[in-house]
């Protein structure tokens, strides 16, 4: 039974001290494959380095929407340059927040348009995050889909059921995490239940969100077990069923990662 975290952040602070044990319990638990996450330009060295490091683990690239207003230079052009490494598989995340408003909107919007057109001119994956924009993110998806195929995954999918509808009529992907385990959550696991099972894949967003039974602690990669178990209650599914099924439409989202031997 294969395990896939598909948005971890290893380069994160927190992973410090003992990065190369939390990978090596990810395995321990089963996970086969990790996508670890770019949230800053600055950062995607590091972030690079690990996915160089272990043939387990790919990257993406991009410029989290918190810090659009330090990114107000970021272009297609770049995006493009760098995001070319064949460990990268991903342009993301990026995206629309307005729950915290840490960038002013239209520096999101602007650099999110950026990332949907190297993403699109790379051939590679578009990873969102979006909160409290799903208005806004519907049209900015409609708008950049238009202009040409666009594969597209909703990571930690948190919007309503709207904008789950407009993404998934686009051909997107929708990612849940962890959250699906919170007792104030049913709102998404809704979602959850109602989604094609053929467009859904999971993550932990760690170390962020860990599942029940660990809410409290620092979220491991290990730790999507919990939220697979969650995922196949929620749909009826065996742990065996859930396994094949999401592993599936992982290597159809991001299918420049290689798949196990």
């Amino acid at each position: 039974m294969m395990l896939i975290d598909s948005h971890v952040n290893l380069h994160h602070e927190k992973f410090a001290p003992d990065r190369e044990d939390v990978i090596a319990r990810a395995r321990a638990a089963g996970v086969a494959r990790m996508i670890t996450i770019c949230d800053r330009l600055e950062n995607f060295a590091q972030v690079l380095s690990i996915a160089e490091a272990h043939d387990d683990i790919f990257a993406s690239l991009g410029a989290h929407p918190h810090y659009a207003k330090d990114h107000l230079d970021i272009t297609a052009d770049k995006l493009v340059a760098l995001g070319g490494h064949p460990r990268v598989v991903g342009i993301g995340e990026t995206g629309l927040d307005q729950h915290y408003k840490f960038s002013p909107f239209e520096d999101q919007v602007r650099v999110f348009r950026a990332h949907a057109e190297a993403a699109r001119r790379l051939g590679k994956t578009l990873i969102i995050h979006t909160r409290e924009a799903d208005a806004t993110m519907g049209d900015l998806l409609e708008e950049e889909a238009g202009k040409g195929p666009l594969r597209i995954l909703m990571h930690c999918y948190t919007s309503g059921a709207e904008l789950a509808r407009r993404a998934l009529a686009l051909g997107a992907y929708i990612s849940f995490s962890g959250i699906m385990t919170f007792k104030n959550a049913e709102d998404v696991r809704a979602i959850a239940r109602q989604a094609p099972l053929d467009r859904i894949i999971l993550e932990t967003d760690c170390p962020y969100l860990a599942p029940v039974p660990h809410r409290g602690q620092r979220c491991e990669p290990a730790h999507v077990r919990d939220v697979q178990e969650a995922f196949c209650r929620l749909r009826g599914l065996s742990m065996e069923e859930g396994s094949a099924l999401l592993a599936e439409n992982f290597f159809r989202v991001f299918p420049d990662v290689t798949r196990p031997a």
